[in-house]
């Protein structure tokens, strides 16, 4: 039986949803070393990832306008705890990367689903709830990313962790996303059909001048934060992996209060605040002469970029010129597009100059976000 909309119950299917991730971003080194991969080797494998993303991004919007949020959520879900496993076996470069892309596509579903769901849990209490539900992804990639570094701290192969996490994900789907009850849709000023494929208006595109930098960061930091801390300084594996789960409480953190934040100060404030709080945390890590300081660098980019990513999607959705789930995957493609080179690109820099100058250049992006943060107010019409 379905149950009524509900805040803890959508923020519920976020955790979900993170666990496979943080699974996947724990082992990445350990993934590099199993397949005697060069960094600029892992960097293209991990191209597999933005680009079977991209190329779903395209039509997610009508996979999930036509089979509906909850479906979509189900079947995404579980399937990329599925395709993790399966991942665990590759054996060379180019199986890695068909394996990633695979979860990369049923990525770009999921993220469309619960993100257009989240909105409208929003619009149908009439409060906030995406950075919240933003928070309890980020607290569901804590919790994968502390019990893998337990787990690579103990030795276990990666392909047995992944089958482990498949485990409390399935029983989530089962007790959580299976009773869900869909929320109605946004009305929008559109036509009735949703288009072949979801391109991005000029909207979308500000919005994406300000949320590109912060995912960059992002997504450096998780895929390449363990080698950073492995090739920089002498630590046990363990200690290591602790960069992820630094970076996702402060990610999480920041999400739960950002809610409160942007009713209090306002969207655009509240983001160049964090930019700067981004930019502090980069340099720390630059320039960190110990571990200490680079953790500390770690958990202030973190917070700084805690709410880019549901601040431009939620503004997305918000525009009424067509079906949200159209936006949202137009903004997400757009981004992906951007950063589809950005795995092949860090592994480039720090094969010619080190891993500290790999993020060194996440820098510029970040300045000229504090100056478009201003379009996360948008008119509408």
């Amino acid at each position: 039986m379905a149950v009524p909309v509900s805040r803890a119950r959508m923020a519920a299917v976020f955790f979900l949803h993170a666990l496979p991730q943080g699974a996947l971003f724990t082992r990445i080194a350990d993934l590099q070393m199993m397949l005697g991969l060069s960094k600029s080797e892992l960097g293209l494998a991990l191209l597999g990832q933005p680009a079977g993303a991209i190329l779903t991004f395209l039509v997610a919007s009508r996979i999930v306008e036509r089979i509906g949020t909850r479906l979509a959520m189900l079947g995404s879900i579980g399937g990329m705890a599925l395709v993790l496993f399966v991942m665990g076996l590759a054996a060379n470069l180019w199986s890695l990367f068909a394996a990633l892309a695979v979860f990369g596509a049923i990525f770009a579903v999921s993220n469309i689903a619960i993100n257009v769901e989240a909105d409208r849990v929003e619009a149908a209490l009439g409060r906030r709830v995406m950075n919240t539900c933003h928070g309890t992804w980020s607290v569901g990639l804590l919790v994968s990313s502390l019990a893998g570094a337990a787990i690579r701290g103990a030795g276990m192969e990666p392909v047995l962790h992944f089958a482990l996490i498949g485990v409390p994900t399935a029983l989530g789907i089962v007790l959580v996303a299976l009773p869900f009850a869909e929320a109605p849709a946004r009305v929008h000023a559109g036509g009735a059909a949703a288009r072949r494929i979801a391109l991005p208006s000029v909207m979308t595109l500000l919005l994406l001048g300000y949320s590109v930098a912060s995912s960059f960061a992002e997504g450096g930091l998780r895929n390449w934060s363990v080698i950073f801390m492995r090739d920089s300084f002498s630590a046990p594996d363990w200690l290591e992996t602790l960069t992820l789960p630094v970076f996702m409480a402060a990610q999480a953190a920041g999400r739960l209060l950002a809610d409160r934040a942007v009713t209090r100060f306002g969207p655009v404030r509240f983001a160049q605040a964090l930019v700067v709080t981004a930019l502090g945390g980069l340099l720390l890590i630059v320039f960190s002469p110990n571990l200490p300081l680079a953790l500390l660098g770690f958990a202030l980019l973190g917070a700084g970029v805690c709410a880019s990513f549901p601040l431009s999607t939620s503004a997305a959705a918000r525009l009424t010129d067509r079906p949200s789930s159209e936006n949202v995957a137009a903004l997400t493609m757009s981004q992906q597009v951007l950063l589809l080179g950005a795995p092949a690109l860090l592994g480039w820099v720090a094969d010619g100059y080190g891993i500290r100058m790999a993020f060194a250049i996440m820098i510029p992006p970040l300045i000229l976000a504090f100056h478009l943060a201003h379009y996360l107010a948008p008119k509408t019409k």
